[in-house]
């Protein structure tokens, strides 16, 4: 009783934070205007970077944006004030936007290197809750992040004010992603080793066994020996052919199972008459993830890829997509 009595005040004030920075992110939504829309039109237009700036916590947020509108389809970095104003200024070019961070849009680092951006001929957009200080005053635009009080009981340490720039920045990043109809493919190729770059991204011919790897015999050859090319090449099955090369059907070692539970005589047989005709193919050009699909969707293990003749090229086990994490 005497921990619960510890825990619960705690949870109440937690309850009361997140409430409160909750409601500063409504009421900046509710004084949204066209400045934002005219916001993400600059962003949108930029033919070089966008370039975010910011100290302290302002600056953390910052680097937060930038990573995020990297990842959605913008070239976008960090610049540290301070290291502006000792020369990393010379990575700023006139068709760049940079996006200015400060609660009190009086930060000194900051608004040292306003001028110089001016010069420079780039283009600003200040996200600050002081619509009459010095950084808002000299933006093209400016972004309303102002909050009534800090989470902090003093009033002191950013806590409610880089949330509302955090919502802000992500507001920014989202819009633009779709102003630039950036799309899930594209997400993928900015996060090629997570799960979604490897569903997007990796085609059947990137991970199928292909060349002597790939089980086949002719429709012709024997059981026997249809049982040896299977067996040897470890995949479970083997691709039966036409004359002309192109696939008429498989064998698997459940068909081999069944035939031997069924107790005839099989051995004497051809592949074509115990192979499963019409069989579920894949091309070099499906998506690995489209190819797990058909396999969890039918219920087996491997799949033949087949070219544009119909011509087996590839066999695809289902232990190579769980590998690639799909």
């Amino acid at each position: 009783m005497d921990i619960l009595s510890n825990i619960m005040p705690m949870t109440v004030t937690g309850q009361s934070i997140l409430e409160q920075e909750a409601q500063a992110i409504l009421l900046m939504a509710q004084r949204l205007d066209e400045s934002f829309s005219d916001a993400i039109e600059l962003l949108a237009s930029c033919t070089g970077k966008i370039i975010i700036s910011g100290m302290g916590k302002s600056g953390i947020i910052g680097q937060k944006i930038a990573a995020t509108m990297s990842s959605t389809g913008s070239t976008a970095l960090f610049l540290h004030p301070a290291d502006a104003a000792h020369g990393d200024l010379g990575i700023v070019a006139h068709n760049d936007v940079v996006l200015c961070l400060s609660k009190s849009g009086t930060t000194e680092e900051l608004n040292f290197i306003i001028p110089a951006l001016r010069q420079i001929g780039a283009h600003i957009i200040a996200l600050t809750g002081n619509q009459r200080s010095f950084l808002a005053l000299n933006a093209d635009i400016t972004l309303d992040t102002g909050i009534e009080k800090e989470a902090c009981p003093y009033d002191l340490a950013p806590t409610t004010s880089t949330t509302a720039m955090l919502a802000m920045g992500d507001a920014l990043a989202i819009c633009l992603m779709q102003r630039k109809k950036f799309t899930q493919r594209d997400f993928a190729l900015t996060h090629p080793k997570g799960s979604l770059g490897r569903r997007l991204t990796v085609k059947v011919s990137d991970i199928m066994a292909k060349g002597n790897a790939v089980p086949v015999v002719e429709k012709k050859s024997s059981v026997t020996e249809l049982i040896l090319e299977m067996t040897s090449k470890r995949y479970g099955v083997s691709a039966i052919v036409k004359s002309d090369k192109s696939l008429c059907g498989i064998f698997t070692d459940g068909d081999l199972r069944r035939l031997v539970q069924s107790g005839k005589e099989f051995l004497n047989l051809n592949a074509g008459e115990v192979m499963t005709a019409h069989p579920k193919t894949v091309t070099p050009e499906t998506m690995a993830k489209e190819c797990l699909d058909i396999l969890e969707t039918y219920r087996i293990t491997q799949l033949v890829v087949c070219d544009d003749e119909q011509q087996p090229v590839g066999i695809v086990h289902i232990h190579d997509l769980i590998t690639l994490g799909l």
